[in-house]
């Protein structure tokens, strides 16, 4: 009798249990973000792992409730995790506020005091929606597959900012600031990415104007020395915002600062056919992780039922890889999305011959396919 419970208690399994903070946020975030989960716990149903979620606030909910876009109970609770996931922030009813007391300063808040210096924004084209992108054929070619590593916690958007008076008449500034080591750290996040993709590096600047830019390339080729296997070119921005349109092929990695790397990655999303698609991860140097889409709050569409929940899917894709090393997990999904965009559409991406589904169907039907029914 005894070995027999010894037996069954052998048989007991131990699941795995991740601890995630949830920001809903503003707008469409909370519709977005249920679909998500919907499909992380079908996720870790099939792959023999589960999840508890801590609801915090942020953004303009945060505002309503507390006063603040970023309460300290947020960030503590973030501390504690082992990853974050983020709806959107922002919304028309909190544009009249101070900059530091709107929503987005939350999002620039809760970067800094994690400490998530790396962006990393995957701008691909899923094979069922290469007719959306805006491009030809002909110019994406076989597949396009770029990831932008933008510096996240420095540069123009930390920078000292005010107003001041410029030849007796109101004006304002902001500053652009790098360091070293600032500089370093986001390089090797580059690099390490090149190393496991296609070993080819584009570093973007404004080296020719601004001396920020010529710190950064500087030390991007003093790093490069570290990876002899990966090719490094460099690229002025406003190249690199023409190439993208013009031969986005030649890209595999693109590694630049806060700014632009705001900029090139929502062209970047547009190429791929809808920024609905695009999704993100916002790293430190430890497995904790923000995840997020890249798109905004769209109060215009909010409760409607419409939004496209796919980049926040991908973004709980992206947190199974790169926090929970949960690889396998991570391409279900990414699966299961495109093999939805062959049999649904949210309207931002509809196709003729191809049913239009709500926010709530997609989702349905991604976490359905991840779960490998």
């Amino acid at each position: 009798m005894a070995e027999n419970l010894d037996e069954k208690l052998n048989e007991v399994t131990v699941l795995k249990n991740y601890n995630i903070v949830v920001l809903r946020g503003d707008g469409i975030g909370p519709e977005i973000v249920a679909e998500a989960i919907k499909v992380l716990d079908a996720a870790g149903e099939r792959f023999g792992f589960q999840f508890t979620y801590d609801e915090q606030l942020m953004g303009g909910c945060a505002i309503d409730a507390t006063g603040e876009p970023l309460p300290q109970q947020t960030i503590d609770a973030c501390k504690q995790a082992d990853s974050v996931l983020l709806g959107a922030v922002g919304g028309w009813k909190w544009d009249t506020l101070p900059g530091s007391k709107r929503p987005e300063a939350g999002l620039l808040g809760i970067r800094s005091a994690l400490g998530l210096y790396a962006n990393l924004r995957p701008a691909k084209i899923f094979e069922p929606l290469k007719s959306a992108s805006p491009i030809k054929d002909s110019i994406i070619g076989d597949q396009l597959d770029i990831l932008v590593v933008r510096e996240l916690t420095g540069g123009i958007y930390f920078g000292e900012r005010g107003r001041c008076e410029k030849n007796g008449a109101p004006a304002a500034y902001d500053t652009e600031s790098y360091s070293v080591p600032e500089i370093e750290r986001i390089a090797r996040v580059a690099f390490d990415m090149a190393m496991k993709r296609g070993k080819k590096l584009t570093s973007v600047d404004k080296a020719n104007v601004l001396e920020s830019s010529r710190l950064w390339r500087e030390t991007v080729i003093r790093i490069s020395k570290e990876y002899p296997e990966v090719e490094l070119n460099h690229m002025y921005v406003d190249n690199c915002a023409m190439q993208l349109v013009r031969n986005p092929a030649q890209f595999d990695v693109i590694v630049t600062s806060n700014m632009f790397g705001d900029i090139l990655s929502d062209e970047a999303s547009m190429i791929s056919g809808s920024i609905g698609m695009l999704a993100s991860a916002s790293l430190a140097g430890s497995s904790l992780g923000l995840y997020e889409p890249i798109h905004g709050s769209a109060p215009d569409i909010a409760g409607q039922g419409i939004a496209n929940p796919l980049a926040t899917i991908l973004s709980v894709a992206m947190m199974l890889r790169y926090s929970f090393d949960e690889a396998e997990a991570a391409d279900a999904i990414e699966a299961a999305v495109d093999e939805a965009l062959r049999r649904a559409r949210t309207p931002d991406i509809k196709e003729d011959g191809i049913p239009v589904v709500s926010t709530g169907e997609m989702g349905d039907l991604v976490a359905k396919l991840t779960a490998g029914e």
